[in-house]
Formats: C-alpha cells, structure tokens, sequence
C-alpha cells in the first residue's frame, strides 16, 4: 500500500470515527429533549411560574344554626362539574401544579352553607370556601368521610345524602416554582458579582502581565485542574468555609443563598479564567504594538484597546457561567439546602430550579412530570439569557468598535 493510500485510509477512518461520535451525542441530545418535552408539557402553564409553592390549609366546621341551601346555581357550571343543590356547592375533578389529582371547587351559591364557614383553627373571622380552593376531606357525623382521592363525584354524592358536617378541609393552591425561579436569578446575580471581577482579572494577568516562567506554567495547571474537581467536592467546601463564615458575618442562621454564591464562584472561576484568557490570546499583538507605539501604558493598553476586542469571548465565558449556574446541583444541595420557599432572601434557605427538580425526583413517588417541566423552563431561561448577551454584545460592539459580532 502507497504512502498515499495509507495517508487517505486513515484520514477516511478518522472521519468516520468523527461524524459517528456527533451523530451519537447528537441523537442522545434529541432523546433527552424529547422525553423532557414529552414527559413536561401537559404541567407547563402560567400558573405554574407565577404562583408560590406552599399553600395555606384550613380545617374548618359550620356555626350552629346553619341549614342547608336547596338552591338552584346560578351561573353555567364548566362541564364536568358535579352540583349539590341541597348544599350549593359545584366541585370537579383536576389537576394541580404538582400534577396531582384533586377535587376543586367550581361554585359556590351565595345562599350556601359553605359561604359562611367558621375557622376552627386560630382565625376569628369567618371563612368563605372559594372557588380558588382545593377540598381535600369532609368529615361527616354519620358517614364515611370523603376524601379528595376518591374524586368529585363521590364527595358530592356523600354530601346529598348527609344532613349536616362535622368539618371540612381544604386549602388554597401551591405547587408553583415562581420562589425557585426568583432564587435561580438571584443566585446568577451574586455569582456573576462575586466570580466576573476576580476571574476576568486573574486572566488579563496571566495573559498581560505574568512572565512565561515555572510559577505561571504551574499556575495554569492548577486552574485547569480545578475544572475537573466533582462539583459535590465544592459543595462540601462551601458548607465547611463559606456557610460558618456567612453565619458569623450575617444573620443567615445556616445555609444560604450568599454561601451558595461564593460557593459556585470557586465553581466558575476556572471556567472563566480559561476561556477569557484564550479570548486575549485572540486579540492581534498588532493592536497592543500600535497603542504602546502611540504613547499609551501598559494599563491603558490592556483595558481600552484588549479588553474591549476581547469582549465576544468574555461574554462567553459569562454564557457558560449561566448555564453552569442553572444547572447546578449537588454543591448547592450542600451549600443552600433543599428546603423549597416562596420568599427569597440573600441569607435565608431557597433552592434554585435546578435542586427543585432534584427535591422533587427524591419525592415518593418521584414526580417525573413536574421535573420534566422544570427542566423545559430552564432551558427557556437559558435560551432567553443567550439572546439577550448576544444583543447586549452585538449592540457594543456596533457601538464601540463599528462592527458586529
């Protein structure tokens, strides 16, 4: 066999070796995206961002003198809506943000029993039962107690056939992420603060400013290790150095969103190192040659004429900052905790969406759909973030520089 042969046989080989690695990763990348759409869209709605997670209970009974409605509705029912004329109450089966199945309340007369209900539990005023609740049980005196699980029809049912109540309960809805996506924001917000400064500064003086020597070679073998270090690793530094430390400084009393900053900034910072650094490497000697020729200094060179021409590759850098952010779990299920909340605050316990996905799948059973959902909202997180860094840099750039990205 010729050299020539040789020479086309391998590169043939290595290109098929090539083109089968990309189709694998790339069918696995629409697997993936298939099952997490398949599985998330039938949970994926407006509600689900907007409103909080937690909901309020009530355990609630009649005031003595009560009597039933025997009333006609008033309104359209929605279909599949079961109506209790002796009671006044429409209630139908559901599904709610967690994708469970739960009996809602569709209606209820003014007339109604239901309309006027006393608190037994520390509220003084009475309580209404709305058409925002969810009936979870109702507790009869001489029958069965009826159980949201056994559907709308069956609580109705009992409900016609009884005379009066020993109690009812029911609670507002919950289920919502809107507390997670607020804490994933805000945690991109801090690590971005905290890792861009000193990331971006430790390049310009690997790049700019250290001699070619032992100590700078050793120096970038170590950032490049760090890249490698499992996650979880840093997650155990971050409850060991960061939380102590932002318990004795604040008034965090334990894991907190400022402790799961600091520990994601370690996380990022190589990342952000490396990838600023090979975006200096880019910019032309020409143009540091020009500038110093044109009486600038050093640091007038390095921060007007290469850091400004480096910009698309620090965007980058911040690019995959985000996504790592969004992504991260297992430092932050150290770091933060898991403890899932509506009110974020910079040192109280939140999680992010990444480790509501992961608090979810550790549920019995694991709630796969909402997970799935979670995840399609990160992805459209991420999407929008992407597109907004491209305009911002494309923008400056135009700007600045008179051309695009």
């Amino acid at each position: 066999m010729s050299r020539r042969s040789a020479r086309r046989l391998r590169d043939f080989f290595l290109n098929a070796v090539t083109y089968l690695s990309s189709t694998v990763s790339l069918v696995a990348l629409i697997a993936i995206l298939l099952f997490v759409f398949g599985k998330g869209y039938k949970l994926l709605n407006f509600d689900l961002v907007v409103e909080n997670f937690e909901s309020q209970g009530f355990v609630a009974d009649f005031y003595p003198g009560f009597e039933t409605c025997d009333c006609v509705a008033e309104i359209d029912l929605p279909e599949g809506s079961f109506y209790s004329a002796k009671w006044g109450i429409a209630l139908s089966d559901s599904i709610d943000l967690l994708g469970k199945t739960v009996v809602e309340v569709d209606y209820v007369h003014p007339d109604s029993p239901f309309a006027y209900l006393h608190d037994k539990s520390v509220g003084t005023e009475p309580i209404p039962l709305r058409t925002d609740y969810d009936v979870i049980r109702i507790a009869f005196d001489a029958a069965p107690t009826a159980l949201s699980r056994y559907g709308a029809a069956n609580m109705i049912a009992l409900l016609d056939e009884s005379e009066s109540i020993r109690e009812i309960e029911f609670e507002t809805k919950g289920g919502g992420i809107r507390g997670s996506i607020l804490t994933t924001l805000v945690l991109i917000g801090l690590t971005l603060l905290f890792a861009l400064p000193i990331g971006i500064a430790a390049a310009v003086y690997l790049n700019e400013y250290a001699a070619v020597n032992r100590f700078s070679r050793l120096l970038r073998s170590f950032i490049e290790t760090l890249t490698g270090v499992p996650s979880i690793i840093y997650g155990l530094m971050g409850l060991a150095v960061f939380v102590p430390l932002t318990v004795k400084l604040t008034s965090a009393t334990g894991g907190n969103l400022i402790s799961g900053a600091m520990t994601l900034a370690v996380i990022l910072m190589p990342v952000i190192i490396r990838t600023t650094e090979e975006s200096l490497k880019v910019v032309p000697d020409d143009f540091r040659s020009a500038s110093l020729a044109l009486g600038a200094s050093k640091t007038q060179t390095t921060f007007k004429v290469v850091l400004p021409s480096a910009l698309p590759g620090i965007m980058t850098a911040v690019l995959l900052a985000i996504g790592r952010i969004i992504g991260e779990s297992a430092a932050l299920v150290f770091a933060i905790g898991t403890t899932i909340k509506d009110d974020v605050s910079l040192t109280g316990k939140s999680t992010p969406l990444a480790v509501h996905i992961w608090a979810m799948m550790t549920d019995e059973p694991a709630n796969i759909e909402l997970s799935a959902t979670i995840a399609i909202i990160i992805v459209v997180i991420v999407v929008i973030l992407n597109i907004l860094i491209k305009l911002i840099t494309n923008r400056y750039l135009k700007k600045r520089l008179g051309v695009g990205a």
